[in-house]
């Protein structure tokens, strides 16, 4: 680039001057000129005071044109105040207005014999106005009225002069200054003993060029009068788009930059956005697009068409059907043929029927197959419908494998079944299901003929005469008489309903953790049975069922009982030593012996009693996910004497093993205090002490203890321990261990910023660890946050307050706690299902595990700030959820907002939440990429590796996308043929199909939880 010199003689001084062209403004903003002093033809003739400071004069650019500049240089005269005033300039709207000054400076020590007033700066002013009234004495040269920008410095400054040219130094600065509200301003330039030249002035203002973005239009609009103001501006979706979310907005900043998108405008159905999502296209012939959305316009499926462009779906052609719940893109299909090869196969009282599939399944894999049962009576009567005496086993309607067993029969009765085969159009269809016929009539004394099976399609009945005597019917429950480490001791009622003298009872038994298939077998002559060589502290499955002649009836319902440990046994044998030694010394040697023996097998049974006491209570909160020889917890409040639990669970202590030291807070029922505890044979150690307030009622000692019976059941080094309780002295005391850090939220606020995010997450994962082993004992906290997380001088984290009182009371006056359906929940921390309906579990845990996370990565801060507990509800009823805190890895927040999904299914488990932050921790650079800031609301998924299961049409090739084909013939021979039926399949599903592999049943499981998310998230749009 070309330099200009300008020469000029002020006071013996050279003054040099640099002119250059201007730089064009960013691509994502617009500027507009207001003034430019580079594009003058003739004299600027801007105003200068006093006239012996400022001089314009000429010189040329690098194109020879004639460029203006002013310059100044009487630096040998002290208390110098030169200004020169622009022209009045219009501001035509803006609200804010940049400067751009080119300007050159000598450097005051390059200058000989300078005075100590030298300057290398100048000053910057404005004076706003409604009309052109300055005049050459009427805007007086000072501070006040005219507003100070700023003060100008140069970056580099000019000294020597070369031989071969003047090298000067040129000054590039932009100064903004706003609001401005009247129709136009004035520029001042205060010189106050520089030497400098004001090579160039352009003054311009900013605004957001016209836009096409996230399918809307949105207009120019002008920056704001601040440099951080946004000024909002409307969206109007192109033609054919729809409003996403609205307002959809975008804002312009004060550099002239759209920023901050809200909402968006979609293609609406029967149209697909081309040229960059600019414009909305109809779907051409041929094509359709079901939903609002950015994705393209699809074929049409197989056997269906559209009527003109824009389709939003495709007509079936005839015969050709589609049910309520196939997707769009799936080809159109028709009712199948009917089943073939009907047999019958009769096993003493039972009869069976099997089939084989119909030769045309319709292009589906949803068949299903209905027995309709007609009762044709002995006479010439027409046929009725069974009654519900009849017995289909699994099921009359929806089977889905080829064969069905039918009991309860009644004799001298003849029977039509009609076997159809159906499917998820059968019902769309004019035409009555396709079905094979079977003619089956009761007669006397057991004779049966059997004919040849049919054929499909064939309704010429089968005829089959044999004589039916019901069997019984099923054990109602079974009830654990006694138990030792290698047996249990067994007995159960008669069936209501025996249909003959019993002969026998088959017992079919194997332990839980094993397939049924692998079960063993046992006989019993009456309803009772000692199952011997049996696992120590082993849960097994049991099931009766009764034989007559007419058969075995079914089986009963699953029941779960335990063996005793050694321990256990052991220490049940060790409590009544005292008293057979008593008996001892009492008695003569022969006495002695029978009484031992009396006593040892009394003792046995009644131990076996005691704990069976126990095993009922496992049998009735056993929900089927609890791993082997974990003990489940038991709720205090089922004891009808709540002391027994206390005795149970907790162990008493002599008040004179506590020493109290210091009050250290206050309980809901009384102060909370340090002390010591020298328990005989032990240490002395700190412990935390809650104790019991003097006048308490019955309710309130029974619910300050069930804290202890509770705590009492626990053993985990997450879980805070409980030491003893003292109740045979007063005060009545709950003495646990101590945690010198206190409770985590006021802890981390104490110690803002202190941690890495290893020791953060380090303290997340011991939290998530003590939810884990809670989940398995099947208890539910229902009060998770960080206020009742207890810290360590080793910062490990432990679970605590395990009160259920302020759940059950009516005072609101705690702001944590809201009343809501009869008692108190905290609403911040709960999950929106169990504030609606109260519907605690472990799901809801889970949502509250993820409040702590963000409380513990906040280093306390409140969740959800001051917003009221309504306003929290309605924001989540909405699907807000909370940002990331400052510094947050990514990978956290994603586990965060997994915690906070709608649908409490898609939440993870405790143990995948532990095994996440295992990763977390051993790979510490995946927790480096941090959370962007974002005013987006996140659902996300629990496996973002899943595919879009919408992008297949049959369930095949989903298993192929996810790499699990070799269970395509599980999964249709179970019946999983449709994404709305795997959609809802659990882990028992998964294992009925014959998926062994934790790995495979892993994946699938996760797959299968992305599939129903997405579902959910595709009717909430539809919605």
């Amino acid at each position: 680039m070309h330099a200009l010199t300008v020469y000029g003689r002020k006071r013996g001084i050279m003054m040099e001057i640099f002119c250059f062209l201007w730089m064009l403004p960013a691509v994502w903003a617009v500027e507009e000129e207001l003034m430019d002093s580079t594009t003058a033809t003739a004299e600027l003739g801007w105003t200068i005071f006093p006239s012996q400071g400022w001089e314009e004069v000429s010189g040329y650019d690098e194109n020879m044109n004639t460029i203006r500049t002013y310059q100044v240089c009487n630096v040998f005269e002290s208390s110098q105040n030169n200004w020169v005033r622009t022209k009045y300039i219009l501001r035509r709207g803006a609200q804010r207005i940049h400067v751009q000054m080119k300007f050159s400076v000598r450097d005051c020590s390059s200058i000989p014999n300078v005075p100590g007033s030298c300057k290398e700066t100048f000053n910057l002013y404005y004076y706003e106005s409604d009309a052109d009234t300055a005049a050459k004495s009427f805007l007086p040269w000072m501070e006040n009225p005219w507003v100070k920008v700023d003060t100008i410095a140069a970056d580099e400054s000019f000294s020597q002069v070369d031989l071969g040219g003047r090298i000067m130094k040129i000054n590039s600065e932009v100064r903004s200054f706003g609001p401005v509200s009247r129709n136009g301003f004035y520029l001042a330039f205060q010189d106050y003993g520089a030497c400098m030249s004001l090579i160039a002035v352009r003054v311009f203002y900013r605004k957001c060029p016209s836009v096409v973005q996230n399918g809307a239009l949105f207009p120019e609009t002008l920056s704001g009068a601040e440099s951080t103001s946004l000024v909002a501006a409307r969206g109007v979706c192109v033609p054919n788009g729809e409003e996403v979310d609205v307002p959809i907005k975008l804002y312009c900043n004060g550099d002239g930059e759209w920023m901050v998108p809200i909402g968006r405008c979609m293609c609406k159905a029967g149209y697909e956005a081309v040229d960059n999502g600019t414009v909305c296209r109809a779907c051409a012939s041929g094509f359709f697009k079901a939903t609002q959305g950015d994705h393209k316009c699809l074929q049409c499926p197989i056997n269906s068409r559209t009527t003109s462009d824009g389709a939003t779906s495709c007509v079936c052609r005839s015969n050709y059907y589609r049910s309520e719940s196939d997707p769009l893109q799936m080809p159109c299909t028709t009712v199948p043929s009917a089943p073939r090869n009907v047999i019958s196969i009769v096993n003493e009282t039972s009869l069976r029927l099997e089939w084989s599939p119909p030769q045309e399944a319709g292009g589906r894999d949803d068949v299903v197959y209905n027995i309709i049962c007609k009762s044709c009576g002995g006479g010439r009567s027409g046929c009725t419908r069974c009654g519900d005496n009849v017995q289909f086993v699994p099921r009359q309607l929806g089977l889905t494998h080829t064969g069905a067993h039918i009991s309860d029969l009644l004799a001298h009765t003849q029977y039509t079944f009609e076997i159809q085969a159906v499917n998820g159009v059968s019902d769309q269809s004019p035409y009555s299901p396709q079905y094979t016929s079977v003619n089956i009539t009761t007669n006397q004394a057991g004779e049966a003929t059997r004919q040849w099976t049919l054929n499909a399609g064939d309704v010429t009945p089968l005829t089959l005469l044999l004589t039916l005597f019901p069997a019984p019917s099923a054990v109602s429950i079974i009830h654990q008489v006694s138990r030792t480490p290698h047996s249990i001791s067994l007995s159960w009622s008669q069936p209501d309903q025996p249909n003959g003298v019993i002969l026998d009872y088959e017992l079919q038994y194997y332990e839980k953790n094993q397939a049924e298939w692998n079960s063993s077998l046992s006989r019993s002559q009456t309803n009772t049975a000692v199952i011997r060589g049996l696992k120590p502290g082993t849960i097994y499955v049991f099931q009766v069922r009764a034989r007559t002649v007419a058969g075995f009836g079914r089986f009963s319902g699953k029941m779960y009982f335990q063996t005793m440990t050694e321990e256990e046994y052991d220490s049940s044998i060790q409590e009544k030593l005292p008293l057979i030694i008593g008996s001892a010394v009492a008695g003569l040697l022969f006495i002695i012996a029978i009484v031992v023996l009396v006593i040892v097998c009394r003792s046995r049974r009644s131990s076996d009693r005691t704990e069976s006491d126990y095993t009922d209570k496992v049998q009735h909160y056993t929900s089927g996910h609890m791993s082997p020889g974990m003990k489940i917890y038991i709720d205090p409040f089922t004891y009808e004497d709540p002391n027994e639990a206390v005795r149970e669970f907790a162990k008493e202590i002599d008040i004179s093993c506590v020493k109290i030291e210091q009050v250290i807070g206050a309980g809901e029922f009384g102060e909370v205090c340090s002390g010591n505890l020298r328990q005989p044979g032990k240490r002395e150690m700190l412990v935390a002490i809650k104790t019991l307030k003097a006048g308490y009622t019955d309710r309130q000692r029974r619910d300050f203890l069930s804290e202890a019976s509770i705590m009492g059941q626990f053993d985990h080094p997450n879980i805070i321990h409980l030491e003893g309780v003292v109740t045979k002295s007063s005060p009545v005391m709950i003495i646990t261990e101590f945690m010198e850090n206190g409770s985590l939220d006021s802890f981390l606020r104490q110690n803002d910023g202190q941690f890495t995010v290893i020791q953060l997450v380090g303290m997340l994962r011991g939290i998530a660890a003590g939810m884990k082993y809670l989940c398995d004992m099947n208890y539910v906290h229902r009060d998770l946050a960080a206020r009742n997380i207890l810290v360590n001088s080793n910062l490990v984290c432990k679970v605590s307050d395990f009160g259920l009182s302020r759940f059950l009371e009516e005072d609101t006056s705690d702001p944590t706690y809201t009343s809501a359906l009869g008692g108190k929940i905290p609403i911040r921390w709960t999950a929106p299902e169990a504030i609606q309906y109260r519907k605690f579990t472990n799901s809801s845990d889970c949502w509250s595990y993820g409040i702590v996370m963000w409380e513990v990565m906040s280093y306390g801060e409140r969740p959800y700030w001051d917003m009221s507990n309504q306003d929290v509800i309605n924001a989540i009823e909405q699907d807000y959820r909370l940002p990331p805190p400052m510094d947050c890895p990514s990978a956290l927040h994603q586990l965060m907002l997994d915690c906070w999904q709608k649908d409490r299914n898609n939440r993870p488990k405790f143990s995948q939440i532990v095994s996440t932050l295992d990763k977390l921790i051993r790979n510490p650079t995946s927790l480096k990429a941090m959370t962007p800031l974002s005013s987006s609301v996140h659902l996300p998924l629990l496996d973002r590796s899943a595919p879009d299961f919408s992008s297949f049409s049959t369930v095949d090739e989903w298993l192929d996308a996810i790499k699990m084909s070799q269970y395509k013939e599980n999964f249709t021979n179970e019946g999983f043929t449709a994404f709305d039926v795997v959609s809802q399949m659990t882990m028992e599903d998964i294992l009925r199909v014959g998926v062994t592999l934790a790995g495979h049943q892993k994946k699938i499981l996760n797959s299968i939880q992305s599939m129903r998310a997405q579902m959910n998230q595709i009717t909430s749009v539809e919605v």
